[in-house]
């Protein structure tokens, strides 16, 4: 008996140590990308989009390829076309979905929904391509560049936005 609760009382001791010295992994589940995307999208009065296995493949695969160098250069949108919204984040700081959503949201006051375009000199095309009414699924993916240069983060949108002359809501 006394054996017994010795070994219950490692093998919890073992646990507890191992979850003390476990690092907590970075906020970049699906969730953590569509939770912000809707919530920047309900703030507008447009409806959600949901995470799509297949547009998240997409997103894979690219970050997988710019993993080596992490330049911000678009994929194309693939075979499919998808949107596309890229972020790249230097070195020292564990950068997450949440970080690169709120830099793309980030852009909505240089937006001015009456002319339907930028602030002069300014780039807003993030935060349409995220409020995007008719992008109703995204898949995204996030790397760390093994250059050491930080960190990489993409997210892919169907159908696409930010066609010219039309309003993203």
């Amino acid at each position: 008996m006394e054996y017994s609760s010795m070994c219950v009382a490692l093998a919890l001791a073992v646990v507890a140590a191992t979850l003390a010295v476990t690092p907590c992994a970075a906020q970049n589940s699906p969730q953590d990308f569509v939770k912000p995307h809707n919530a920047a999208r309900a703030a507008v009065g447009v409806g959600p989009v949901s995470w799509d296995e297949n547009v998240a493949a997409f997103a894979r695969s690219y970050a997988v390829q710019r993993q080596g160098d992490c330049r911000l250069v678009h994929s194309g949108g693939g075979p499919n076309g998808y949107g596309e919204n890229i972020f790249w984040g230097s070195s020292g700081k564990d950068w997450t979905a949440s970080d690169a959503i709120g830099w793309w949201v980030g852009e909505k006051p240089d937006y001015d929904y009456n002319s339907n375009s930028c602030a002069k000199g300014k780039v807003c095309g993030h935060y349409t391509q995220v409020v995007w009414r008719k992008s109703t699924a995204i898949g995204c993916a996030r790397v760390v560049c093994n250059n050491g240069g930080g960190v990489f983060i993409t997210c892919n949108y169907n159908p696409p936005g930010n066609y010219a002359g039309e309003k993203p809501y």
